[in-house]
């Protein structure tokens, strides 16, 4: 086992199980959450809670979870963040969605201070995590990613995929989720579309996930769309950033991209719709599958749970491990 001392910032829905998978696997894991309570159960199996990100300064490499730019930011270079104090980290490993430009300019104040960068973005949610079936896309100095990849392999059960240098696995993020949002929303409506003919939804899906149009991704979410359970795995906001980010790298580049432009449209009407729930704010927290619902508005269909529990296509490999 490594003998390397690790940092992991971000205890959120996926922070949590991918440290966990580090911890779990023996490596020396020091954590530090904002919410201190959240990062309390990852203490009790093994890990170093800290009480700052300054606390993280002596780790030879250091991971972020986090929601945004800004936080990954604030940090790193923030008061009382990693680089406040003497002590820096080698290398820094960030795993969340943020932007390319943002990206590359955290890299140049890395680089400033001797340190490096790797982009390291992930597909699949906390499940998907536990279930081992989490990937992970890399990007950065070809001797960045040979040091950390048995760290990326450790927590993303489908191994790592190197991509190159600088921010190309920020762009790989941004593709991935622009297609997360296109999918969703094209399944949402041929979904009401059956259901409005008299299909039952489980019945529907059953037979898509058998064909060829099915995937891993439509197996997943097949139980939430018939059982109406948006168990929050990523919000609709997230999503919308997204795909925002995809259409202004497009844009920046040159790229057409109609059907995602009209995706990020439909998005938008969700939080509209939500205004007619009771607590608007809270829906908008619930899954991004929940715009199955706003579609089924459109169509003037009324949703009601099936009540039949749909296998996800994880629990084997919950089981297994």
């Amino acid at each position: 086992m490594s003998k390397q001392r690790i940092g992991w910032i971000g205890m959120g829905r996926m922070g949590t199980p991918m440290a966990e998978r580090l911890v779990q696997a023996g490596y020396d894991v020091s954590i530090w959450n904002r919410t201190r309570s959240k990062a309390e159960p990852l203490a009790a199996q093994g890990a170093t809670l800290v009480d700052s990100p300054a606390d993280l300064g002596g780790v030879d490499i250091l991971f972020t979870m986090v929601s945004t730019g800004a936080d990954v930011e604030q940090v790193y270079f923030g008061e009382n963040g990693v680089l406040s104090g003497a002590a820096s980290p080698k290398i820094f490993v960030d795993c969340s969605s943020i932007g390319v430009d943002q990206s590359a300019e955290i890299r140049g104040r890395l680089a400033e201070r001797g340190a490096g960068f790797l982009a390291a973005p992930v597909s699949g949610n906390g499940k998907c995590v536990k279930a081992g079936k989490l990937s992970q896309v890399a990007s950065g100095p070809r001797e960045v990613y040979d040091t950390v990849e048995p760290m990326l392999n450790t927590i993303a059960g489908r191994g790592a995929s190197y991509v190159g240098e600088g921010e190309l696995a920020r762009f790989c993020k941004i593709a991935h989720n622009v297609f997360l949002g296109v999918v969703t929303q094209n399944l949402a409506e041929i979904t009401v579309l059956a259901e409005k003919a008299g299909v039952p939804r489980s019945a529907f899906l059953e037979w898509m996930n058998n064909s060829v149009m099915g995937s891993i991704f439509t197996r997943y979410k097949t139980n939430a769309f018939v059982n109406l359970d948006w168990t929050t795995t990523f919000t609709p906001a997230l999503l919308r950033k997204d795909m925002d980010l995809g259409l202004a790298s497009a844009r920046e580049m040159g790229v057409p991209m109609p059907v995602t432009a009209a995706t990020r449209e439909a998005l938008q009407a969700h939080f509209g719709a939500a205004r007619l729930q009771d607590d608007p704010d809270a829906y908008l927290q619930e899954d991004f599958a929940a715009i199955l619902e706003t579609v089924a508005l459109g169509a003037g269909l009324d949703l009601e749970s099936e009540n039949t529990p749909v296998p996800t296509g994880l629990e084997l490999s919950v089981a297994a491990q």
